[in-house]
This record gives structure tokens, sequence and C-alpha cells, in this order.
């Protein structure tokens, strides 16, 4: 499979802006792209105090009906961040977009960093698709840094985890540790594209990254706008589980017993 990162600079608030960008990348690319990523509500922006609904964007509205049809034209899946509005209740949410279905997967980011939890609803799901060969995960930046959501999509047989991610300065490094991390512990693919440049009173970090299922950084981008095509080998899935398999070799019966001895503690499992 081939893939684009595409790290692009979001204007908070200019969809027509936002939307002619990515309609761009989705028309530049080679025919034998197969999936594109763009960066966390890359569509809309950030919600800022003031700036949800009116920001916010329907699934069913002329924007994603724009990227399904270039998806068909293209022949290709498009990864792509955007304030969602359902209702009166707004969500920090991406989209996968294939020729077949159109939307075929909406993911509502389940962790929401502190400064958006009084501004967008957290989702209460994770989603994963098959698709070409690949199945493919959707998170969405502050959930990089847990262990559990990535776990759970590998779990469900993701093989491929899609960041869109909007991190900023001075987190770029928690970032990459976390997504070597993720890919590795998981033992799979992890595509990240970033945004960049500077919106909402932030300086976006960049470094979109692919990650090798060993944890190894195949591609890492600067700090500038960035479009760039990678392949994802397929060898390297079952290579990364010659040796040792971590889904398999987890030992989920232990559990841990507290013991006290004084103002001594120690922990013992079994």
């Amino acid at each position: 499979m081939q893939l684009v990162l595409a790290q692009l600079a979001s204007r908070e608030g200019e969809i027509e802006h936002n939307l002619a960008r990515a309609l761009e990348v989705v028309h530049g690319v080679d025919d034998d792209t197969a999936l594109i990523v763009f960066p966390e509500t890359h569509l809309s922006g950030f919600a800022e105090p003031e700036h949800v609904s009116d920001r916010a964007l329907t699934l069913d509205g002329p924007e994603l009906q724009a990227l399904i049809e270039a998806s068909r034209e293209r022949d290709l899946a498009i990864a792509i961040g955007l304030l969602e509005r359902d209702g009166e209740t707004v969500f920090n949410t991406t989209v996968l977009i294939t020729p077949e279905d159109g939307i075929a997967l909406r993911y509502r980011k389940t962790h929401l960093w502190p400064d958006e939890r009084t501004l967008v609803q957290p989702g209460d799901a994770l989603h994963c698709l098959e698709w070409r060969g690949r199945c493919i995960g959707l998170l969405i930046c502050y959930d990089l840094e847990f262990p559990e959501p990535a776990r759970a999509l590998a779990t469900m047989g993701a093989d491929l985890l899609v960041v869109t991610n909007g991190n900023m300065d001075p987190y770029g490094p928690v970032h990459a540790r976390a997504a070597q991390a993720r890919a590795q512990e998981n033992q799979c693919f992890l595509a990240m594209s970033n945004r960049a440049g500077q919106g909402a009173g932030l300086t976006f970090a960049g470094e979109s990254a692919l990650i090798g299922p060993d944890g190894d950084t195949l591609f890492r981008a600067g700090r500038e706008e960035t479009v760039q095509a990678l392949h994802l080998d397929p060898a390297r899935l079952s290579s990364a589980k010659q040796d040792y398999h971590y889904a398999e070799d987890r030992r989920l019966s232990l559990r841990g017993h507290l013991e006290t001895q004084g103002s001594r503690r120690s922990w013992h499992f079994d």
C-alpha cells in the first residue's frame, strides 16, 4: 500500500480554504496512492472559546460530499479531521472516506486535551476497518499518549494505526516517543499526520511520521508543510513477529497484591 502524509497548515474557521487545500492534495498525488492522511480538525480548524458550533460541520454536508466525490474519482481513501456537529453536540472527529462506502468510519476523539474539554464532547467508541489488505484503526492526537486505545484497536485486528494529529510545541518529542511505543508494542504500522505552521495561538510541531511494526521510524517530516508519499511493506508485519508476538505472549491473568510491612510496601504478582 502507498500512503501519503499531508502535513498542512490549517486555518481556524476558514473551511473553504482548508477544503481547497485538501482537494489540491487529493488531485495531486500519484495514481497508485491508496490512502491520504490529513491532520486533526483540518477541515474546520480547532475549537476555541466562542468558536465551536460556527466551525462545526455535519457529515452529510457539502464539504464531506466533495471529499467523497474526490475519493471516488481518484480511487483512494482519505482520513481527515473536523469539528463534527451532531444536533446540539460537537465532537472532534476523524472520518475515513473510501471510494466504495463514502464515510466508512467515523471516530470521535475519546481522550480530549485539557483545553478542549469544555468545548467539545468526548467520543465513547473505537473503530477499525479492513480495507484493501490492511485493517485500519483511527486515533486522534492526545489518544496517542495512552496505550489502551491503540491496544484495543490492535486487538480488533488493526495493523495500521492512523493518527490525525494537531500536536504543538513543546510536545513534539512526546508524540515521537509515543508513536514508536504504540507501533512497537502492538507490532503494527503507525501513520501520523500532524499540523504545520501556526494557528489558535499555537505553533504546531510538524514531524509527521511513519513508524514500522518494530518501532523503527521509517519517515519523519520536518516542521514545514510536507506532502510525502510512503510505501507500506507488509513483510515488515510478519518480520516484527518472527521471534516474539506481544499479543500472544501477554500474561493477562497476573494480578498484583500489595503487601505492607511497617513503612515498607511491595507488589507481588501471581
